[in-house]
């Protein structure tokens, strides 16, 4: 056992210096506020596909699909088929508006058609989307390096909260997009090599098929409701993420930033079916476990090799998607309100100074609800969920500018809020999963605005404080 952790230990060690001097080598692009948020642009597709990668396949989601599989089955893997089709759609639909936009922010495009108060609002619903994200992912990454270094579950959350937030806040987004495409590869050959272990271990399909109930062999066993609630949940929070929206204005260009789509869409899928199969296998090796520990109960008995190449890919993405999550809360902290309310000289140096506090702030404060977490897959998807809520109004604002007013678009957030939350709490009554209720909040409000807004000629855009480009919109009208 000894041997074991020297070896998993010495390798990651070894792993972990290399980002770290990554990290340190590109420290001159965080020295400004746009360095620290956009890390200098024009970066290739293969490493914003990387980057994109790394967070959408962290702990929260491996975990939490291993832990479905062992629930329920290979439907489990639905959840990333339902992101590898928000990637594809986003290629499509939004990432031309994205670079033509001249955003890069979601609060920013949104402001730009209905005003300063959507700007706010929308502002407040991303950061805390992203940091019930964050909580699923420190939950996750807790629960391997607990089960693997034998450690408590709460020390090894604190350790990835601390050292997340140090390379991040040194190095900015050219770290984070640069230590990312690392992250992704290790991750993918993690994975790969914990599924091959897995079957080995229980006996292969053929003895999957024999101890496990028929059921879980079915496709839909999760059921259309869940499925469709992933679709919902997974296509709105590609479309309004903000680190995505920051990472496809990355780009040269949309033809770059649709290739870095296409690259994400395409791993997705096996990715998902090899975390489920892991699941599929603790079922049958350990049926007594809890199911959170579906993952890291196989980790724990890999061989040592193998099972330091899952730990360092696990613990990369997992550094990879909480420093995504803090540089976008932070990003939008200080553009809608630290540099408009209390830095209005512009004064760089502070910008930067109040990033490198908000990036700790935000990179920390999850790790107290982590350590309750249990359903990591449900709460990775609540925070997808209320991204759906900005998704439904950026696809407005670019295709149906004319529809809703501005206070629709505002007490659509309000509303989206206040329902998913509540509803995700109240345990998901009737079956309903509470991504629907954040799809309906903001197409009702804009429906009933639409319907009883003036029809005199009056300049609705008006009425929300619009900046240049939601007059040009006002004027046409």
């Amino acid at each position: 056992m000894d041997t074991r952790l020297l070896t998993i230990g010495g390798i990651a060690v070894a792993y972990f210096a290399v980002i770290s001097w990554i990290t340190y080598s590109v420290r001159k692009h965080a020295s400004s506020s746009e360095g620290m948020t956009a890390g200098g642009r024009n970066f290739p597709a293969y490493l914003i596909g990387a980057l994109l990668l790394s967070e959408f396949i962290g702990s929260s989601v491996s975990i939490g699909t291993a832990q479905q599989g062992f629930e329920v089955g290979i439907s489990a893997a639905w959840n990333l088929v339902a992101l590898s089709l928000g990637f594809l759609l986003l290629s499509f639909v939004l990432v031309k508006k994205f670079k033509e936009s001249g955003q890069n922010t979601i609060s920013g495009i949104l402001a730009s058609a209905y005003g300063e108060p959507v700007r706010f609002a929308s502002s407040v619903l991303t950061i805390v989307a992203l940091s019930i994200v964050a909580v699923a992912l420190y939950a996750g990454g807790g629960a391997v390096l607990a089960a693997v270094l034998h450690i408590k579950k709460s020390w090894a959350i604190l350790l990835i909260g601390v050292t997340t937030v140090i390379y991040v806040s040194l190095g900015g987004m050219r770290s984070v997009v640069y230590t990312n495409f690392a992250h992704s590869i290790v991750k993918y050959i993690g994975v790969i090599l914990a599924l091959a272990y897995a079957l080995d271990a229980s006996g292969g399909i053929a003895t999957l098929q024999a101890n496990l109930p028929a059921k879980m062999f079915n496709w839909t066993e999760i059921g259309w409701g869940q499925i469709f609630a992933w679709m919902i949940g997974g296509i709105g929070s590609i479309f309004a993420t903000q680190y995505v929206i920051q990472a496809l204005v990355g780009t040269d260009n949309p033809a770059v930033a649709r290739r870095a789509c296409y690259y994400v869409s395409s791993l997705m899928i096996p990715f998902g079916l090899m975390a489920a199969l892991i699941g599929m296998c603790s079922a049958v090796m350990w049926p007594g476990i809890k199911s959170i520990d579906a993952f890291p109960k196989l980790i724990a008995h890999m061989p040592a090799f193998s099972a330091s190449v899952m730990v360092v890919g696990l613990a990369g993405a997992l550094f990879g998607g909480i420093s995504a999550t803090t540089l976008a809360s932070s990003t939008l902290a200080m553009k809608d309100f630290f540099d408009p309310f209390f830095n209005k000289a512009k004064d760089d140096r502070k910008s930067v100074l109040f990033l490198r506090v908000a990036i700790a702030v935000t990179g920390l404060l999850p790790l107290i609800l982590a350590l309750y977490a249990e359903k990591l897959l449900m709460i990775a998807f609540l925070g997808k969920a209320l991204r759906a809520t900005l998704a439904v109004l950026i696809l407005m604002a670019f295709y149906a500018p004319k529809f809703g007013t501005p206070r629709g678009a505002f007490f659509g957030i309000i509303l989206s809020v206040v329902a998913t939350i509540g509803w995700f709490l109240a345990g998901n009554p009737f079956g309903v999963d509470s991504s629907y209720l954040a799809l309906a909040g903001p197409i009702l409000t804009m429906g009933i605005s639409e319907i009883f807004k003036p029809r005199n000629g009056t300049p609705l855009r008006e009425v929300a404080a619009p900046q240049e480009f939601g007059r040009s919109r006002n004027a046409t009208r």
